[in-house]
């Protein structure tokens, strides 16, 4: 793919939104996976032959710039954005650690994505692409821009350090139920290490509750503490009963559709069309305007 000026210029224009989330160009460089001196030449505006296209594509794939001219998706003010987006901030603002486990496509993972968007010192990790317990620890720290290569006990190490050091940093863990067990040990130490000085949010679906509830029946080391850590209880944003939930998904799915759709889109039909699903109504809208 080519990337063209106009590419480029939407990518430094969030480039340098994301900036003062960063204590530092070189940690923010780290973070985007280039180095200082080529992150420099670019804010200075030389663009020619320093990044590759996989670079610049990789820099807005991590900045969620799209490459296409599709209209701005518009955040609406959910139960569920509302819900979580206050989760977030009260672990960030106390050094806390929650838990939730809900059901699937209610828009968790983009309320935690618009977070760390606007909240500096807030990094949003998909674990289910960091499983190991390596993978995981080099990915948290290439975030925040600590450096993610060499010995895995100095990266460690260096991102405790890190942790400490910060004010309120947030790490939220999406996905979390696909983390293999040594991560699961190693959060529980990097918890320890930071505790009250680092936020924590652990998401998944409900097969995250299941994996935790069934690892501390059969008594596997870890988890209970894992458990207690996390607030000794699974947060939900959606009712318990399933009657109740599907009326809060119509309800959700209609804020986001209204939100985003276009003059003539018939709302009621497109949700029914979508089963109120927001991605499958992100999916055809974006479709609509193709």
């Amino acid at each position: 793919m080519n990337i063209s000026k106009e590419i480029k210029e939407k990518v430094v224009e969030a480039m340098k939104e994301r900036r003062p989330h960063y204590a530092s160009d070189a940690k923010f460089a780290v973070a985007l996976g280039i180095s200082s001196s080529q992150y420099s030449r670019v804010m200075r505006g030389d663009w020619e032959r320093v990044l590759s296209d996989s670079n610049w594509i990789s820099i807005a794939r991590k900045l969620e710039v799209t490459l296409n001219a599709l209209p701005e998706w518009k955040t609406a003010a959910t139960p569920v954005y509302e819900f979580v987006t206050g989760q977030l901030q009260f672990c960030q603002d106390n050094g806390s650690s929650r838990m939730l486990c809900d059901v699937a496509d209610i828009g968790k993972t983009y309320t935690a994505r618009c977070y760390v968007r606007s909240h500096a010192n807030a990094v949003y990790v998909d674990c289910s692409q960091v499983k190991s317990k390596q993978r995981l620890i080099r990915q948290i720290a290439r975030e925040f821009g600590v450096g993610s290569f060499g010995r895995y006990s100095d990266v460690y190490a260096d991102l405790v350090f890190y942790l400490r050091s910060l004010p309120r940093p947030l790490v939220i863990l999406d996905e979390a139920g696909d983390l293999d067990y040594a991560a699961f040990l190693e959060l529980k130490a990097l918890w320890n290490a930071t505790e009250r000085c680092c936020g924590w949010y652990m998401m998944g679906a409900d097969g995250l509750r299941e994996k935790i509830r069934r690892n501390i029946e059969y008594k596997k080391v870890g988890y209970e503490e894992i458990f207690s850590r996390y607030g000794s209880r699974y947060q939900r944003a959606t009712p318990e009963s399933e009657k109740e939930t599907q009326e809060f998904k119509r309800l959700h799915a209609a804020l986001i559709a209204k939100a985003n759709a276009g003059a003539g889109v018939n709302i009621q039909r497109l949700i029914a069309q979508c089963d109120c699903s927001p991605r499958r109504i992100y999916d055809e809208l974006m479709k609509a305007n193709r």
